[in-house]
């Protein structure tokens, strides 16, 4: 069974012996938080707490901020109130609010035990270990050889520690693979944090990654954990390694090798018990030989290495991607599409995808309004992929391509819909009817473009 992850959110520095001394053997992760500001941040940015223990060290409004964010987030997560008004008419009032039990201190490590086992977080069912590792790696559909080579070892790298360097190409789904990762890991029941590296700015991003203290610069009014803080008992994954700064390399090389942070304003380092999944669609080596990523680092990340090929390389894998996208289509937003014709796959296999799943995706949204049929026929596909021959003004034959007209699939998207619903005089009934799509589809590619 995975350990669950406990929140706890005490002023008082003997807080968390005794809740380790609760424990006793159960394994758990434990995520600490000093103030009321960091505890509702943790309980705000994590998705897999199983348990939150909160002191009134901070008074009795503090606990009860905790416990109604809480409740917002999750309705059915256990939370444990250690009060500081041992009457009855407290610990009514606390269990009125919705939480799970009320202890008044002073708390023995017997009786913080007694309750936290009533909570049964401990007995959760274990799951089958194939069946694990499997769901893990659901979300990439896929069928060529590669790919199911490629999600064999990101299932066997998932049982280990070892940090994981993926690279390829922009689209090619790195974060969905560092997910499984994850997922399939002995740590998937703590948190997993992705952060990309290129879009924070450069003087923000040690400050997101190790955290500060309140009063280290100007506009530090409180203190604020770094990601790395965050992600304890879980996954730190860094995407677009390849562009951050160099002072934050260093930084990050350090903590690779010590595992402890040093959050800005603060004299003491912090242990920090995560795993970190780096990815990049950049050339680290040619990086590396310009300057601009250190070599030391590069070894640190690289311990294990998962090339993700394009799209072009797996053309096997184009169809049943398609297949997924039209039915979460149709799912959702109650598209018409059904399939697609074997000449349309092939227009499709030919095509070069330098923009990979994330293309196919776009390519396929863009049908949802544009294919009037049940079957996606060639004639569907944009015409730069079928280079439809034309004649040019000096008669020669040339290629049309809507690339030709500086417009991106979403912007000949938008227009058709603003030509519809100017044609229809805005009413939506007559301009589903156009464009032969559901009022509901309508709608929804309105919102999606402020229409």
């Amino acid at each position: 069974m995975h350990p669950p992850v406990l929140l706890l959110i005490s002023g008082d520095p003997h807080a968390r012996p005794l809740l380790e001394q609760a424990l006793d053997r159960h394994c758990a992760t434990i995520l600490s938080a000093s103030t009321t500001e960091e505890g509702l941040r943790i309980l705000k940015e994590q998705v897999n707490l199983t348990l939150v223990l909160c002191d009134e060290s901070h008074g009795r409004i503090a606990s009860q901020l905790v416990l109604s964010q809480a409740r917002r987030i999750d309705h059915n997560l256990p939370v444990i109130i250690l009060g500081t008004d041992g009457s009855a008419k407290a610990a009514v009032e606390a269990l009125h609010r919705g939480a799970t039990d009320y202890l008044a201190q002073p708390v023995t490590a017997k009786d913080l035990q007694t309750a936290i086992h009533k909570t049964h977080v401990f007995e959760a069912p274990e799951p089958h270990a194939g069946q694990e590792r499997s769901s893990a790696f659901d979300q990439i559909v896929s069928q060529s050889p590669q790919m199911k080579l490629l999600k064999h070892l990101a299932a066997e790298v998932a049982q280990t520690d070892a940090t994981v360097l993926i690279t390829g190409e922009s689209g090619t789904g790195k974060e969905l693979f560092a997910h499984g990762i994850h997922a399939a890991s002995p740590r998937s029941k703590g948190p997993f944090l992705p952060l990309n590296c290129a879009g924070i700015p450069e003087h923000l991003l040690e400050s997101e990654l190790f955290g500060y203290q309140r009063g280290a610069f100007t506009d530090a009014k409180q203190t604020k954990p770094g990601r790395f803080q965050l992600a304890e008992g879980g996954t730190l994954f860094l995407d677009e390694i390849g562009e951050m700064s160099p002072s934050a390399q260093a930084k990050l090389l350090r903590v690779l090798e010590s595992h402890q942070v040093d959050p800005l304003g603060d004299t003491r380092s912090i242990h920090v018990n995560i795993r970190v999944i780096a990815a990049t669609n950049e050339d680290l080596p040619a990086q590396i030989k310009a300057g601009r990523f250190r070599l030391d680092l590069y070894y640190r990340l690289n311990v294990y290495q998962l090339r993700i090929p394009p799209l072009r390389e797996r053309p096997e894998d184009i169809e049943p991607i398609l297949t997924s996208f039209l039915d979460a289509a149709r799912r959702d937003h109650g598209c018409r599409i059904k399939g697609i014709t074997p000449a349309a796959v092939a227009i499709l296999q030919g095509h070069d995808w330098p923009g990979n799943v994330r293309e196919l995706h776009n390519v396929v949204e863009g049908l949802t309004i544009t294919c009037k049929d049940e079957m996606i026929q060639p004639d569907h596909l944009p015409a730069s992929m079928r280079d439809i021959p034309s004649t040019g003004s000096n008669g020669e034959t040339e290629k049309t391509s809507l690339l030709a007209f500086g417009l991106s699939a979403e912007e000949m998207e938008k227009k058709l819909l603003q030509e519809a619903l100017h044609r229809t005089g805005g009413n939506i009934s007559e301009a589903s009817r156009l464009l032969k799509i559901t009022r509901n589809t309508l709608r929804y590619r309105m919102a999606k473009y402020h229409l």
